[in-house]
């Protein structure tokens, strides 16, 4: 149902919102206003994805939980979507998700309401170099009988 009247009402404030900006400015300025709001929202959702992406990785490289920066990532996402569809409400949306600490506010009011479990593994203990590895092996010496043939598991 929420989705429904978001389709219903967005559309319905965006003409509305067209029409008086339109009659206040005119249209030429309306136009040039909403194609200048593409342009710098492009901008802008490029170098925050980057900052995101970053921020990602690291969080990733460092084994800390990806939650926060993916979140990020998909708002940040949601926000370019918002800022190429032309109007002046989806623009306003759109600039208010680029602003880290609306994000941030966002991504608390979520989490607020979805609950997370999580599971802790002790530390991963990797070999130091110079570890020695004790094994045993034996060499495996092919049929020559036998007709090497493929797989059945490369059969397409």
């Amino acid at each position: 149902m929420w989705l429904f009247i978001a389709f219903l009402a967005v559309p319905l404030i965006e003409i509305t919102l067209f029409i008086q900006i339109g009659g206040a400015i005119g249209l030429g300025w309306t136009l040039v206003t909403v194609v200048l709001t593409a342009i710098a929202g492009t901008w802008l959702v490029r170098n925050q994805g980057v900052l995101a992406l970053s921020q990602l990785k690291s969080s990733f490289s460092d084994l800390r939980d990806p939650t926060e920066p993916l979140v990020h990532g998909a708002m940040i996402l949601f926000s370019g979507a918002l800022l190429l569809t032309p109007g002046f409400f989806t623009d306003a949306v759109g600039f208010l998700l680029l602003v880290p600490a609306v994000r941030i506010a966002l991504f608390k009011a979520i989490r607020a309401r979805i609950k997370v479990q999580t599971f802790e593994a002790g530390p991963a203990r990797r070999p130091a170099r110079g570890d020695i590895i004790d094994g045993e092996y034996s060499e495996v010496q092919p049929d020559r009988d036998r007709v090497s043939r493929p797989s059945k598991w490369t059969d397409h």
